[in-house]
């Protein structure tokens, strides 16, 4: 428990970490209009990875129960064109901006990984990267058999 409570924390400092870079390089970092288009991975052509880090930080957050599976190439947390978890939303989706500049972002997002990566080997969790389908299909056939 003690190392799940650890993970949170971890994942939670480095979402910090990430805003602060981008407060830091607000002209290149740009500006989210939660417009939602991004969220059509298909139609926006792009596909959004997650680590394990992330998805335990995830469900812990908006709950096991709560995990679902996308039917669609439209990710299945938008409701009425707005994230539903917005606050617990994963680092791509805090990183990416159809406004921001693309090697700021690229920049970001491997300096995120890397973080994401040390936190598994300190913690000696598996280490995952997997588009966000995938990840939700394993989070909910492990929340199943529990």
């Amino acid at each position: 428990m003690a190392r799940h409570k650890k993970i949170i924390e971890r994942v939670s400092e480095i979402y910090k970490w990430i805003e602060a870079q981008q407060l830091a390089n607000k002209i290149i970092a740009g500006q989210c209009s939660a417009c939602g288009k991004c969220c059509d991975f298909e139609r926006y052509d792009h596909r959004l990875y997650v680590t394990t880090p992330e998805m335990i930080y995830f469900v812990e957050k908006i709950g096991g129960a709560n995990i679902k599976q996308m039917a669609t190439a439209k990710c299945c947390y938008q409701v009425e064109g707005k994230c539903s978890v917005y606050a617990y939303r994963f680092s791509g989706c805090r990183i990416f901006c159809c406004k921001s500049e693309a090697g700021f972002q690229s920049e970001l997002t491997e300096a995120a990984i890397k973080k994401f990566k040390a936190l598994c080997d300190e913690l000696q969790i598996p280490y995952r990267y997997v588009e966000l389908p995938v990840a939700l299909k394993i989070s909910v056939t492990a929340e199943n058999a529990e």
